[in-house]
């Protein structure tokens, strides 16, 4: 169970694999990975590890992990060959001419882009997933592979320098133990935690583990005791039921120990989470399952709020086992597990619990566990992202989730991670429903898309063909999906208001040269194009709606000394139609509001930002980037505005002012108060639609009788 109390040092040769083979394979099986060994062999030929051993016996080791959770020969030969491509001149091509098409897809999958320089080492960690990922969605064996070639570095990490030790610890923590947990691989997700564990707090591994190994000791006999009367109970039964003590993983421990969230445990500390007797009973069948529950029930009384049973609604592993946390008459608690025979296998080996040998596309195969795994990979490359880190990260959050199950109004269960809101249970559903989500139902009673979601609740959502993804629910989304989906669509919606934007820009620099874009002949959107190195007019169209190119400059193309535009010829001002254009910002230094004199300022990568035409900001620009800015006649929307009011110091006084302002239709966003030279001052940023409105709003503050002077705040 300790890891570092194991010797990996032991080197495993190919007899002791072939030994291992004759126990499930058949002799021509056993040969076709023998010779996929002497082809490693000789590729790996005066290659050796960071240990000095030679090369060889790392292959040989992953083939024999493989091998113990007995991996179809496709999977062992790709293992056995999986470094080839990358660490010796052999092609792809001439593995694929001595093994099959097959193993070498395997074993490109696991290869790393070799051929491509990255910025950074992150990056380049972030496209190789991301290529290895795709393989998988080809041939899932990919990753079992990747996982045993992982298992064994992390075994014999030793060798490798501290810098590089921590690297891969990490890496292995956050990715590749979460992916294991995810196929429901938990023996090579256990070591591969408790390994990173040892590596990134040495320390602390040693003293948690010598303290657990001190409790079991000394709680031996009344483990036992706890055992035994368990075992009794359930003979009297007429069911098969067998009696397993558990030791805990100390990364779990230190894991609950560190986690600030709930937890389903009541306490935190070390000794809370060791007063726990660890058991796992294995019966016939599903049915003995629910029997066995009844039976230590009725012996040991049980904390409600701690029972799952993951038969009925299996996690999205395919993990299924009842739990339930008992009181014992010792004064400790009793962590229980009941699954079947078969359940204990699919918990321990996931995936690869019924073999490999179908898990390719080119077969139709139905094992549920293939299928979970497959669903799982469709999501994760629907995921949409600028570039691969960002990807990465996407991946991570939705690698090790903790689950929440709620009901569709039809009945049917659907997982999605702890936290989730509404809107996340709006984009499991279909990407579509996620986008045009305007509304949403938990058991009956509207709630905003915002709501976080608990088991066993009923969700139902509402969409509407004209409603589009909001960007503020950023700030609430936590799927992966939900996130990278929404800004996939607020992108391409910025990168289109931009490109109207530009082109009204550039429409009205052209009147001075009686051009329109729409009139633009092809010599002519050639020539810009050279000029401004875009790759099409929507690109340079675009980049001055963003602010990255001036639209002045653009026009001046067509003339380099242009005469000035005669009065009818004088262009219209840019008008502002709402608070909903993205490439339009307000600034927050002055917050100008219809009715306002305003100015725009063409900012990189902003777009436009609007001033108030007096804004002490205003000075500090160059002429050339400010832009004629009008409002639109009856414009509508909410426009924030900084007023500052001086208050007699007395109690009450801010709940008086706060309610006066929302009671004229208007909303707080934020209020500060401070005290200067004796006096009261409330300085609040409130929304409203027009100079009317906040004159009517401050015309009624002001009546109050603790208020001595009111005024609006500028820039």
């Amino acid at each position: 169970m300790l890891p570092l109390l194991v010797n990996y040092s032991t080197k495993i040769f190919i007899s002791d694999l072939c030994e291992l083979l004759e126990k499930y394979l058949d002799t021509s099986q056993i040969k076709e990975v023998y010779r996929a060994y002497l082809f490693s062999a000789e590729a790996h030929d005066g290659q050796v590890r960071k240990s000095g051993e030679a090369y060889i016996f790392h292959p040989v080791s992953a083939t024999y992990i493989l091998a113990e959770m007995h991996s179809d020969t496709q999977t062992l030969c790709a293992a056995m060959l999986h470094d080839v491509i990358e660490d010796t001149g052999i092609t792809k091509e001439k593995l694929e001419a001595e093994f099959g098409k097959q193993v070498a897809e395997l074993v490109d999958g696991v290869s790393k882009l070799s051929t491509i320089e990255f910025r950074t080492r992150e990056h380049a960690q972030a496209e190789n997933f991301r290529k290895m990922l795709l393989a998988m969605n080809r041939d899932i064996r990919v990753i079992i592979v990747k996982l045993a070639d992982r298992l064994h570095n992390m075994r014999t990490l030793g060798a490798m320098r501290p810098a590089a030790r921590q690297r891969i610890a990490k890496e292995t923590l956050e990715i590749y133990a979460p992916i294991a947990n995810r196929l429901g691989i938990n023996i090579i997700q256990s070591e591969l935690e408790e390994l990173s564990f040892a590596t990134l707090y040495p320390k602390r591994y040693k003293i948690l583990a010598y303290r657990m190994q001190k409790i079991y000791n000394q709680r031996s006999e009344t483990f036992n005791a706890i055992k035994i009367s368990i075992e009794k109970q359930l003979a009297k039964y007429t069911f098969n039921a067998k009696v397993y003590k558990r030791k805990r993983n100390p990364y779990r421990i230190y894991f609950n120990m560190c986690n600030k969230k709930k937890s389903s445990l009541p306490n935190k500390t070390f000794l809370q989470l060791m007063n726990i007797c660890a058991l796992r009973i294995i019966v016939d069948n599903k049915a003995d399952c629910y029997l066995a529950l009844c039976a230590v029930h009725s012996l040991y009384k049980p904390m409600f709020e701690c029972f799952k049973d993951y038969i009925a609604i299996p996690k999205s592993n395919g993990y299924q086992s009842i739990h339930t946390l008992l009181f014992s008459s010792h004064g400790m608690l009793i962590e229980t597990q009941i699954r079947t025979i078969e359940m204990h296998k699919l918990s321990e080996t996931g995936i690869t619990t019924y073999g490999l040998e179908h898990f390719s596309n080119e077969n139709d195969y139905q094992n549920p566990s293939y299928q979970r795994a497959s669903e799982w990979l469709r999501e994760l490359l629907e995921i949409r992202a600028n570039d691969s880190i960002e990807f990465l990260e996407h991946v991570k959050t939705d690698l090790f989730p903790e689950e929440v199950y709620v009901f569709t109004p039809k009945g049917e269960i659907m997982q999605i991670l702890k936290d989730a809101t509404a809107i996340d249970f709006a984009y499991a559903i279909h990407t579509d429903v996620g986008n045009k989500c305007v509304s949403a139902k938990i058991d009956g009673q509207y709630v905003p898309l915002s709501t976080q979601l608990s088991s066993g609740q009923t969700v139902e959502v509402f969409t509407a063909k004209w409603a589009r993804p909001n960007p503020s629910w950023l700030n609430f989304a936590v799927s992966a999906k939900a996130r990278s989906n929404i800004r996939h669509f607020l992108k391409n919606l910025q990168h289109d208001e931009a490109i109207r934007l530009g082109k009204h820009m550039l429409d009205k620099e052209l009147i001075a040269y009686s051009l329109h874009v729409d009139t633009f002949n092809e010599e002519q959107i050639t020539s810009l194009l050279k000029i401004f190195k875009c790759n099409s007019m929507e690109i340079l169209l675009a980049e001055i709606g963003f602010g990255n190119c001036m639209a002045l400059i653009v026009a001046r193309q067509f003339d380099p000394t242009p005469s000035l535009p005669t009065e009818t010829g004088k262009p219209k001002p840019l008008i502002i139609k709402s608070t909903e254009n993205i490439v339009v910002n307000f600034a927050s230094c002055c917050h100008p509001i219809p009715g306002d004199d305003i100015i725009g300022f063409i900012s990189a990568g902003k777009g436009i930002v609007i001033h108030i035409a007096s804004c002490k900001q205003v000075i500090q620009y160059k002429v050339e980037k400010l832009q004629a800015i009008e409002w639109e006649v009856g414009i509508e929307g909410e426009f924030l505005v900084d007023i500052q009011i001086e208050v007699n110091d007395q109690q009450g006084v801010l709940a008086n002012v706060a309610t006066c302002i929302t009671n004229m239709k208007s909303n707080i966003e934020h209020v500060a108060n401070e005290n200067n030279d004796g006096r009261s001052i409330l300085k609040f940023c409130i929304s409203v639609k027009n100079r009317h409105h906040l004159a009517t709003i401050m015309r009624h503050v002001r009546r109050l009788s603790s208020v001595t002077r009111i005024h609006r705040s500028r820039g």
